[in-house]
C-alpha cells in the first residue's frame, strides 16, 4: 500500500547519535513537556491541547507528503528524546519503524480516531461499493477530516498529557474542551451547509475523504487509491470518465501536494472541472488557509460550489 521508505531501523544507529550528541535536549525546556508528532493534524491538535506547558515539533515537513516520510537519523533522534511520541500506526511506515526505538513514550492515536471505514484501493478508484465495500486490510487512516472523529483524539491526547504532567492536567481539559467546541461548531457548520446537494459523488485526487463523505453523505470515487503515489489503469481511468459523464458529474477535485495533470486529464475528457479539495496532511503557502479551521472551511466552500449545494 504505502511505499516503505525507512532509512533507520536499528538501534545501534540510534545509540551512536545519542553518544556523539549526548547534551539532554530537554533541559532547554524543563518547565514544558515535549511532544515529537508525526504529521500536521496531530501536531495542531497536540499545540491547542498543550498550550503553553507544551513543546511541539513535527516530523513531517511542510509541502512534504507524509505518506512519503523518510525519517533521518537526527529525526529518529528527535523522537526518542521526546516525553511523548504521537504517531498514527500504519500511515507512515517510517515512524512506525522509529516506533521499536520509543515504544515507552509512544502514543498511538489509532483506538481513539475509530478507525472503522475499509480503504478500497482496486484499480485505484471505487465505483459503487463505496469506502465501505472492499476491505483489504486496511483502514482509512484520514480521520481529521471528519471533526467529530478528531475531538475524540484530541480528548485522548490531553488525558495523555494530564496523566505525565499532573499540575497542568485542568489546563490540558479546558484546553481540550474549548478545542472540541470549536471542532463541534464546525461539524455543524459543514452538515447545514452540505446536507442539500444536486451531486452527492465526490470525486477525488486520492482516496482520503472517506470520514468526511460519511459524515457528510456523500459518496467519494477516487481517482488513485489511499497513497496520492497509486497510478490507476488506463481501464479504471476509462471507466472512472464514462462513470462522471454517466452521473453528470461536474467537478473533479485535486490536491495541493499532489500534481494536478491526471485530475486535469480526466476533467478534460469527462467535460468536468478542476476544483481543490485538501486532505490537510500538511499546510504551505498554497494552502488555502493558515491552520486546520480555515482549510476545513475552505474545502466547504469548494465542495458547495462543486457538488451545487444549497
Amino acid at each position: 500500500m504505502y511505499r516503505t521508505a525507512v532509512t533507520v531501523t536499528t538501534s545501534a544507529l540510534l545509540l551512536a547519535l545519542t553518544a556523539c550528541g549526548s547534551t539532554d535536549t530537554s533541559a532547554e525546556h524543563e518547565d514544558t513537556v515535549t511532544v515529537t508528532t508525526s504529521f500536521y493534524p496531530l501536531q495542531y491538535a497536540t499545540e491547542q491541547v498543550g498550550g503553553e506547558h507544551v513543546q511541539v515539533s513535527n516530523l513531517t515537513q511542510p509541502g512534504a507528503e507524509p505518506h512519503d516520510l523518510e525519517l533521518s537519523p537526527k529525526q529518529v533522534l528527535q523522537a526518542s528524546r521526546a516525553d511523548h511520541l504521537i504517531y498514527l500506526s500504519g500511515f507512515q511506515p517510517s515512524v512506525d519503524d522509529a516506533v521499536t526505538q520509543t515504544q515507552e513514550t509512544a502514543f498511538d492515536v489509532s483506538e481513539s480516531a475509530r478507525l472503522d471505514i475499509a480503504a478500497d484501493e482496486h484499480e485505484g478508484h471505487d465505483h459503487g461499493e463505496g469506502s465501505h465495500g472492499h476491505d483489504h486490510g486496511a483502514r482509512d487512516p484520514h480521520f481529521w477530516l471528519d471533526p467529530t472523529r478528531y475531538a475524540d483524539v484530541a480528548d485522548a491526547i490531553a488525558e495523555l498529557l494530564a496523566e505525565d504532567d499532573p499540575a497542568h492536567a485542568e489546563d490540558y481539559r479546558a484546553n481540550a474542551t474549548a478545542f472540541t467546541a470549536e471542532l463541534t461548531d464546525l461539524d455543524q457548520e459543514l452538515e447545514q451547509d452540505l446536507s442539500v446537494c444536486s451531486q452527492r459523488d465526490l470525486v477525488t485526487g486520492h482516496a482520503a475523504f472517506a470520514y468526511f463523505a460519511d459524515r457528510y453523505d456523500f459518496h467519494q470515487v477516487s481517482v488513485s487509491g489511499l497513497s496520492p503515489d497509486a497510478q490507476p489503469s488506463s481501464a479504471a481511468i476509462a471507466e472512472l470518465i464514462s462513470h462522471i459523464r454517466a452521473e453528470d458529474i461536474s467537478t473533479v477535485y485535486a490536491e495541493p501536494l499532489v500534481p494536478r495533470d491526471l485530475a486535469d486529464t480526466i476533467a478534460r475528457d469527462s467535460g468536468a472541472t478542476v476544483a481543490v479539495l485538501d486532505p490537510i496532511e500538511g499546510v504551505t503557502q498554497e494552502s488555502a488557509g493558515s491552520d486546520y479551521f480555515e482549510i476545513m472551511r475552505s474545502n466547504r466552500d469548494a465542495v458547495r460550489e462543486g457538488q451545487g449545494c444549497r
